[in-house]
């Protein structure tokens, strides 16, 4: 059996959390019981009056023409995908690193996902890998802007452009990041959203939206959430799910929107603090820092094997930490029949091994930051 040293047995157990959405609900605790209040009390729960206002107030915020809510995420990829009404098994192109949703989603819609290596440093998509991998059998492309960081959709934009295929953005992690001043999600032809509840615009539960500026896709994507319909009982179109952002969920995040640009410009703030103290520590990158960038996650990379030991070690000390991914896509047993094998997304596997997450939230303070990076530096320092 070890034993502690007297050093390792005097370092403090400081204790912050890697989220915590109590205290976003203590802060707004007068609104978001009067949201729900307003619900309960209106006797309609399902695509009412809380739904028509956030679809529209949400899609003011992107610079959109239309918002249609879903419940969740990945429903909202798979709509989206659907919406295009893609030929079966069709190819669509994009990235492994972002765990399974996006594939997922393909799969939904009965398309293939293919995989794009990424950028050591910002996560994102290589433009160049992407062109190389396109073919006949490519129908769309489908960008993920990943932490946060946006990905280069200029680049994208203009391989799109020159094979004729449209983009569908996964914007999961990117409510309020911009690109030259616009909003991810109305660079492509489709924007898609999660509303979970540690997104940057968080609901109490599940929930999803899709932004565009096409009328049509709008209007099939308004079908295709509701079984098709065209009015009550009548289905037109094929491939309808019931996929509804609740009136309860809708009001909740009506609460909470028009607090998200502040919350970002306190994740920068954040990130800012974590860049100052941690700058200078070995072994240690720090995330890419760009504008319009706004923090979802604060991803750093472990070199030399440390990452899991560093994890440890922050555990021990009361630090919650979390790998965002630990596995790519690529490598995931369910997708075993793409036929991929180690090594063929060498950045994309490599930052398996290497990314850790460290707490990055708007009601994190100073001090608990600090608490954290001296608590990086002393366990950097130890291995």
């Amino acid at each position: 059996m070890t034993t502690q040293s007297s050093e390792e047995q005097a370092r403090p157990i400081v204790r912050v959390p890697f989220g915590d959405s109590l205290r976003q609900y203590a802060a707004l605790k007068a609104e978001i019981d009067a949201a729900t209040a307003r619900v309960l009390q209106s006797g309609w729960y399902i695509l009412g009056p809380e739904v028509q206002a956030f679809e529209a107030e949400f899609a003011k915020f992107c610079g959109a023409a239309h918002c249609v809510s879903v419940g969740n995420g990945t429903e909202a990829l798979h709509l989206a995908l659907r919406a295009l009404d893609l030929e079966p098994e069709a190819e669509v192109l994009t990235v492994a690193n972002a765990g399974v949703p996006g594939a997922v989603a393909v799969r939904q819609a009965g398309l293939t996902p293919r995989f794009a290596d990424v950028d050591d440093r910002t996560h994102t998509l290589v433009p160049g890998s992407l062109e190389a991998m396109i073919t006949p059998r490519t129908k769309a492309l489908m960008p993920v802007h990943l932490y946060g960081h946006p990905a280069p959709m200029d680049e994208i934009m203009a391989i799109a452009e020159r094979h004729c295929l449209p983009v569908v953005e996964d914007c999961a992690q990117s409510h309020g990041a911009t690109i030259d001043g616009r909003t991810t999600g109305t660079i492509g032809l489709l924007g898609c959203f999660s509303f979970y509840p540690t997104k940057n615009l968080g609901a109490l539960g599940d929930g999803g939206a899709i932004i565009t500026d096409d009328d049509a896709l709008a209007e099939r994507l308004r079908k295709l959430r509701v079984y098709g319909w065209e009015r009550k009982y009548h289905s037109t179109i094929a491939g309808g799910i019931n996929s509804r952002l609740d009136e309860l969920q809708a009001a909740l995040l009506r609460a909470k929107l028009p607090h998200l640009a502040r919350w970002n410009e306190l994740r920068r703030e954040r990130a800012q603090w974590y860049r100052e103290l941690l700058a200078q520590v070995p072994g240690l990158v720090l995330p890419e820092d760009v504008a319009g960038h706004v923090y979802h996650l604060f991803v750093v990379q472990v070199g030399g094997g440390r990452r899991d030991g560093l994890k440890q070690a922050l555990a021990e000390r009361g630090i919650g930490t979390d790998i965002h991914y630990p596995l790519p896509a690529h490598l995931q047993p369910a997708f075993d029949d793409l036929g991929y094998e180690p090594g063929e997304l060498p950045v994309t596997e490599r930052l398996a091994e290497t990314v850790l997450s460290l707490p990055c939230f708007p009601e994190l303070t100073r001090a608990e930051v600090e608490a954290v990076a001296a608590a990086v530096i002393d366990a950097q320092a130890r291995v």
